[in-house]
């Protein structure tokens, strides 16, 4: 067990609902290949895992990320979604709410989401969030991951544009920031899987919508103005030849909102 993570204490806390099954581990590869094994041999959808270290994290774009070790929680969980497959784009949506939602809890931290599932804090990126599908066509799931930056100093930052909740004044162990994270995971995930809509919420706690951004795409950028969220979770961007709808792109923060 990491003395990091307390396992027994994070398992008194989030288990009983989704989440049946809860392991920690000093250090890993990547939380998320971890459970893509676990899935692949026969476990169960409610598994967690988390970590004090991965040597071989990925973010979006393939991304590599590692942080020193026992100064960010890398988690991630094992869900088997009821919705069909074309609604999945909102699950890393989710895992952002969940992040925002548990590290205001924890910390009081002020934390808002950047579209899609940026967790900022100040305008600094707190978090990184990964989900991807695993499983086959008849038993189709998801691996859902995210690490957060919890005791990292500044000059131990991957990027000067990167925070953790140490930096921001908070002293909140890993141990009930990832309870309150968990928590929020499941209420929002079950929400969702049940058929709820989650639109509204997600956009009161997006920081992007009001502002003028730039949308990175593989082979352009658009400038405009974030008007909105729409119902599949794609940005609508209001742009000097009309509203356009993104679903993937990095996207710029140019003003406040």
């Amino acid at each position: 067990m990491s003395a990091f993570l307390d396992a027994d204490a994070l398992r008194l806390a989030v288990l009983g609902g989704l989440w049946t099954h809860l392991d920690t581990v000093p250090t890993t590869g990547s939380t998320n290949a971890d459970l893509t094994r676990a899935s692949a041999e026969g476990a169960a959808p409610g598994l967690v895992l988390a970590s004090g270290h991965q040597s071989t994290g990925r973010g979006r774009l393939a991304r590599r990320w590692e942080a020193p070790q026992d100064t960010s929680i890398a988690c991630s969980v094992l869900v088997a979604p009821r919705r069909p497959m074309p609604e999945w784009g909102w699950l890393p949506l989710l895992v952002g709410m969940a992040v925002t939602d548990g590290v205001r809890a924890a910390t009081g931290l002020d934390a808002r989401l950047k579209w899609p599932n940026d967790v900022l804090v100040a305008g600094r990126k707190l978090c990184g969030i990964l989900c991807e599908s695993v499983g086959g066509v008849d038993d189709p799931r998801a691996v859902l991951g995210f690490g957060i930056n919890v005791g990292l100093r500044a000059d131990q930052l991957p990027v000067p544009t990167a925070t953790s909740t140490r930096l921001e004044g908070s002293d909140v162990g890993a141990t009930p920031l990832l309870a309150a994270v968990l928590r929020s995971l499941e209420s929002w995930f079950t929400a969702w899987d049940r058929g709820d809509s989650v639109v509204a919420e997600y956009r009161r706690r997006c920081d992007t919508i009001g502002r003028e951004v730039v949308v990175h795409l593989a082979d352009s950028d658009v400038t405009g103005e974030a008007v909105g969220v729409d119902a599949g979770g794609g940005l609508v961007v209001r742009t000097a030849s009309g509203p356009r709808t993104f679903v993937a792109g990095d996207v710029e923060h140019l003003r406040p909102a």
